[in-house]
Order: C-alpha cells, then sequence, then structure tokens
C-alpha cells in the first residue's frame, strides 16, 4: 500500500498541473483514474502473471478512455508506462490507435520507450508507428533512436516494408535526406549492411536526390565490407551526380585500400586528393607512413613524410617512432639516427593527440 500511495502522490499533481486539466471535472473521474492504474501496479508486484495483468490494464484504459470527454495524457501516459514493464506489444499498438483516434500525444521519452519494447520484440508495425510519431514531433532524435528502430529488422528478410517506410518518410519529412542518412547509418551499425545498402540502391533507382553525407556512409559501409571494387564504383559515380568528394571520402577510399595492402592505388588517390585542393590530414599520413613503412617500402614512407611537411601538418611522435623503427628494420641506421635527432630537437612542436581528431576541411581556392 506504501508503493500505491507514493504512486498516487507522483500522478495526482501532474494530473491537477496538465493545462488541460478541468477544474469542474468531478473529482471521482478523476480518482478513479488513479485508483485503477494503482491497483494495476499492486497486481504486478504481487502477480507473475503478467499477461491477466496486461489485460487488466488495457481494460482499465479503454475504460477510461470511453467514459472520460478529456482524458488526462499523464493518465494515458501511465496505462502506456505499464504496458511497456509488461512487455505486451499487441495490447501497446491498441492503446497507440486509440490514442491516435483520440488525437492525444504523449511525451517524447515515452515514445521513445515504446520504440525499445516494440524493437526488442521484432515488432516492424509498431516500430515504423512510433518512429513516425518522433519523427513527427518537435524534438531532435538521438542516434539511439535510430538505432533502436533499426534493430526491429534484425529478424525480418523481407525488405518490403522497410522500402514501404523509407518511402513514407520521404513524403513526410521536411529534412528527409538527413533522416533517410541517419536510417541507413543506423542500419550499418546494427550490422544490417545489406539493408542499409539496399535502402541507398532502392533511392539511386527512384532518382531520389542524394548527398555527400549519403555517399560518404556508403563508401565506408563497402570499405568496411571488403567489397572494394562497389566502393570504386560509388565513388567515380559521385562525378555523374554532380557531388564533389570531400576528405572523407578520400580518407575513407585510401584507409580501406590501406588495409587491403593496395599502396599504389592508395598513393594514386592520394594524389587525386592534393590535385583537387582537398588537404590530406595527419591521420591520413600516418596511416599511410606506417603501411608504407611495415610493407618495407621506407622510400615511399620517407617521402609521405617529406609531403606531410611541405603541407605545413606537424608530425607526431608516434609517425616519427614508425619510421625509425622501420628504417632500423631495414638496415638504414645512419637515416634513423637522424630522424632521431630531429624528433628529440622538436619535440616541443610535435602534434599532439587532439591533432588526430579529423577536423573539416575547405577546398582551395
Amino acid at each position: 500500500m506504501l508503493a500505491a500511495g507514493r504512486r498516487i502522490q507522483l500522478i495526482l499533481p501532474c494530473i491537477s498541473l496538465n493545462p488541460s486539466f478541468n477544474p469542474a471535472l468531478s473529482l471521482h473521474s478523476v480518482y478513479s483514474s488513479i485508483f485503477r492504474i494503482s491497483r494495476c501496479y499492486l497486481a504486478t508486484e504481487a502477480s507473475p502473471d503478467k499477461d491477466s495483468v496486461s489485460d487488466e490494464v488495457l481494460n482499465d484504459f479503454l475504460s477510461v478512455i470511453e467514459n472520460e470527454s478529456a482524458p488526462s495524457v499523464e493518465v494515458c501516459s501511465a496505462y502506456i508506462d505499464k504496458m511497456c514493464n509488461a512487455g505486451n506489444v499487441s495490447a501497446a499498438r491498441k492503446m497507440l490507435k486509440v490514442l491516435h483516434d483520440k488525437n492525444i500525444h504523449f511525451s517524447y521519452k515515452l515514445y521513445a520507450r515504446l520504440l525499445v519494447m516494440a524493437s526488442q520484440k521484432n515488432d516492424i508495425d509498431l516500430s515504423c508507428q512510433v518512429f513516425k510519431k518522433l519523427l513527427l514531433s518537435n524534438e531532435s532524435i538521438g542516434t539511439t533512436v535510430y538505432l533502436n528502430f533499426s534493430q526491429a529488422f534484425t529478424e525480418s528478410s523481407d525488405c518490403v516494408e522497410l522500402l514501404s517506410f523509407v518511402k513514407e518518410v520521404l513524403e513526410m519529412s521536411r529534412s528527409s535526406i538527413s533522416v533517410i542518412n541517419r536510417i541507413i547509418y543506423a542500419f550499418a551499425k546494427s550490422g544490417q549492411k545489406d539493408k542499409a545498402l539496399l535502402i541507398f540502391d532502392h533511392l539511386k533507382r527512384a532518382n531520389f536526390t542524394l548527398d555527400l553525407i549519403t555517399y560518404n556512409i556508403v563508401l565506408d559501409i563497402l570499405g568496411r565490407s571488403g567489397r572494394m571494387d562497389e566502393m570504386l564504383t560509388e565513388f567515380a559515380s559521385m562525378e555523374e551526380v554532380d557531388i564533389v568528394p570531400d576528405f572523407i571520402s578520400y580518407n575513407t577510399l585510401i584507409n580501406s585500400l590501406r588495409r587491403i595492402g593496395r599502396f599504389d592505388m592508395c598513393l594514386l588517390y592520394l594524389r587525386k586528393m592534393v590535385e583537387s585542393g582537398i588537404e590530406p590530414d595527419l591521420l591520413t599520413y600516418a596511416a599511410l607512413i606506417e603501411s608504407f613503412g611495415r610493407s618495407g617500402n621506407v622510400e615511399a614512407s620517407l617521402e609521405l613524410f617529406r609531403q606531410m611537411k611541405m603541407m605545413k601538418i606537424r608530425p607526431s611522435i608516434y609517425i616519427y617512432r614508425s619510421l625509425i623503427a622501420n628504417l632500423n628494420r631495414a638496415g638504414k641506421f645512419q637515416l634513423a639516427a637522424e630522424l632521431s635527432d630531429e624528433m628529440n630537437s622538436s619535440s616541443t612542436c610535435l602534434a599532439k593527440p587532439e591533432d588526430f581528431k579529423p577536423k573539416g576541411r575547405q577546398r582551395k581556392s
């Protein structure tokens, strides 16, 4: 009873402070709603039969909606919260439909919680419904919400519903490309790379206008999947749709080629990057210098080191140590000693860890 009393104390102020609260409303209807919710909480704590508890919550909810002309948002939210605790997807779906018909909306936080439950149950239909509610809200949707939405599809091999939903998003959202990009990223992040690429291919076939961010996400997906031919094809296709690659595009391409040992192509695209007026960053040079050095091509790593310094990019102690170790391994001890002296004499002006964080690069005029 103490637990029920505490919940009544929490619910009652919420109801009285609600803008839609009508002081003329009979106290009997308000307290009856609170009593029903409290009784459901007590039933949950006392009984392991979640199905019977869910039925009771649903019936009480429908009774409140039917008998009260202006049911409190807080009371309706309490019922939804209770159903989330019970994990009853079908009942939650019924509640959501009733509230939609009554034009009753609740908090972003509760919609997000409902989405978690729906995605955990792999309920695609409910996940899509709730996700649309979140998109139409005035709240900023975080990455976690997108990931929760994508996880609802993990057990599904039929992508008809997914593509149908993507079409709806494009029709309903003002910032649709931003939303679509985040959906593609979320599917890739949740391990559903094929579905992410399917969305991309579908949009391309539909001649939907994609942007640089879309292509950068897709290049990363293809590169991490080892699908190098497809990655190079998509990189080349950017020019066909008048999208100019940026330093992220080139870095993604170069690092993917580096991972499979295609150092010749790394240098080719590094050269194209520079010719396009896009500055390589410290991360690009650090990765390539170490890779060429480890492969035994110390001359190429030294040439990259010289280029980096010519472009006024400060070397880090890690680059120096990598070069020195690889030169010693190649038997070039004198050159390794010279670099060691250079490193020690310039220790105060070496690149710091924060310089390794990717930064935006402006195209040279």
